[in-house]
C-alpha cells in the first residue's frame, strides 16, 4: 500500500514538471534546437529512471520491475503515437514554432484521459475478475490490427482523415489561417476559432483512442495503481522534446509496428493466462481456477526490452528503411519549405533547405532496387523538390 503522502508528492512533482515545461519552454513560441531537445529529452528520461530506482529501493524488486516494464512499454507506445501527431500537424500545417504548444496540450490531455481510464480499469479489476479476459482480447486484437496494417502496406497519411478530425472539422467553424498560437481570432469583425484549436481537438480525441490499448497493456504488467499511474505519466513527460529530437528518424523505424504488435500480443497472452489462473467465470472450467503457467514480471521486462532492441536495430540497419526515410524526409522538407508560414525564422528556413539539398542528393543516389520501395511517391517527391528549388531561387532574387 503506497502512503497518501507519496501519492501527493508524486502528483505535485508531475504537475510542477508540466508547469515548468510550459512557462520556461512552451509559453514563448520558438523552434527547439537539436541540442535543446537532446538535453531535455535526456533529463526527463533521467528523472523517470531515478524515480524507478527509488521505487525499486523502497518498494522492492517486484515493484521496480513492474515500473520499468510499464515505463518502457508505455514509452514505446508513445513513440508510435508521435507518428500520428506528426501526420495531424502536417495535415493542419501547424507552424513549426507553435507545434510545442500543441504537443504539450496533447500530453496534458493524454495524462488526464489515461488517469480516468486507470481509475475505471482499477475499479473494474477489483469488481470483475473476468475483465482480464477482455483486456487480453483487446491487446491481441490490437496486435493483429497492427500486423494487418503493415501487411497491407497502408499509407500513414490515411490516419490524418480519422474519425476525430472529420467530426472536429464538421462542428467547429474555424478561420483558414493561424494567428500565432492563439485559439481565437477576429476576422471581418467576427470572433472565430483558429485552426490551432482544431488541431488540439484532433490530438486530444486521438489520445483517447490511444488509451484504449495503452491502459490494458500496462494493467497486463501490473495491477498496482500507483505503478500504472507513474509509469504512464513519466512515459508522457518529455514526449514533446522527443518529438523534435527524432522527427527525422520516425520514418526510419519501419519495423516499430511489428515490435509493438509482438509486445501487445505477448502482454495479451500474459493477461489471459493470469485470468485463467484467477478464473471464476462459470462457463470456463466450471468457475474453477485453471492450472496454467504465469509469466513473471522479470520475464516480461526482458521480452519487452529485447523486442524493442531488435526492432530498433533492424529498422536502423534496413536498406528499405533508409530509402523510405530519405524519400519521406525529402518530401516533407520540400512541403515545409514551400509553406512560407511553417517556419518564420529565415535562418531556420534556410537550414531546412540545406537539409533538403542533402536529402535530394541521397534520393537521386538510390539504386534501382531502392527506387522500387519509394516508387509510389517518387514522382511527387521529385516535383516538390523542383518546386522548392524554384521558390528558393525566387527568394534569392528578391533579396
Amino acid at each position: 500500500m503506497v502512503p497518501t503522502w507519496v501519492w501527493i508528492a508524486t502528483i505535485v512533482g508531475i504537475v510542477a514538471l508540466l508547469l515548468f515545461d510550459f512557462f520556461f519552454h512552451v509559453r514563448k513560441a520558438h523552434t527547439p534546437t537539436l541540442r535543446e531537445a537532446s538535453i531535455w529529452s535526456a533529463l526527463y528520461v533521467g528523472i523517470a529512471i531515478l524515480f524507478g530506482i527509488g521505487v525499486w529501493i523502497f518498494g522492492g524488486t517486484d515493484m521496480g520491475q513492474e515500473y520499468f516494464a510499464g515505463y518502457v512499454t508505455e514509452k514505446a507506445l508513445s513513440v508510435d503515437n508521435l507518428f500520428v501527431f506528426l501526420i495531424i500537424m502536417a495535415s493542419f500545417k501547424v507552424p513549426r514554432a507553435d507545434q510545442q504548444k500543441v504537443l504539450l496540450f496533447g500530453i496534458v490531455f493524454s495524462l488526464i484521459a489515461r488517469t480516468a481510464f486507470i481509475a475505471v480499469g482499477a475499479a473494474l479489476i477489483n469488481s470483475f475478475a473476468w475483465i482480464f479476459y477482455l483486456f487480453g482480447l483487446i491487446l491481441i486484437l490490437t496486435a493483429g490490427n497492427l500486423l494487418k496494417k503493415e501487411a497491407q502496406d497502408e499509407d500513414d497519411d490515411d490516419e490524418a482523415n480519422n474519425f476525430i478530425i472529420r467530426i472536429a472539422r464538421r462542428f467547429l467553424h474555424t478561420s483558414d489561417e493561424y494567428d500565432g498560437d492563439k485559439l481565437f481570432t477576429v476576422k471581418d469583425g467576427k470572433k472565430m476559432l483558429t485552426p490551432m484549436l482544431l488541431v488540439m481537438v484532433a490530438i486530444g480525441g486521438t489520445d483517447i483512442l490511444f488509451a484504449l490499448d495503452s491502459i490494458p497493456a500496462i494493467f497486463g504488467l501490473t495491477q498496482n495503481v500507483f505503478i500504472v499511474f507513474t509509469a504512464t505519466a513519466f512515459s508522457l513527460l518529455g514526449l514533446r522534446q522527443l518529438y523534435f529530437l527524432i522527427d527525422g528518424l520516425l520514418d526510419r523505424l519501419i519495423y516499430l509496428s511489428y515490435g509493438l504488435a509482438a509486445i501487445l500480443g505477448f502482454i495479451g497472452v500474459k493477461l489471459i493466462l493470469h485470468a485463467l489462473h484467477e478464473n471464476n467465470v462459470p462457463f470456463i472450467n466450471d468457475g474453477e481456477k485453471v492450472n496454467v503457467v504465469e509469466i513473471t514480471t522479470g520475464l516480461s521486462l526482458s521480452v519487452i526490452i529485447g523486442v524493442l532492441a531488435v526492432t530498433v536495430i533492424a529498422s536502423l540497419l534496413s536498406p528499405k528503411g533508409r530509402a523510405l526515410s530519405i524519400a519521406k524526409n525529402a518530401r516533407r522538407h520540400a512541403q515545409q519549405y514551400l509553406d512560407a508560414d511553417y517556419e518564420s525564422d529565415p535562418a531556420l528556413r534556410e537550414k531546412n533547405y540545406q537539409k533538403l539539398l542533402e536529402e535530394e542528393r541521397q534520393f537521386r543516389e538510390l539504386d534501382e532496387k531502392q527506387r522500387v520501395w519509394v516508387k509510389d511517391h517518387e514522382q511527387e517527391t521529385a516535383e516538390l523538390i523542383a518546386e522548392a528549388h524554384r521558390e528558393h531561387d525566387r527568394a534569392e532574387t528578391q533579396s
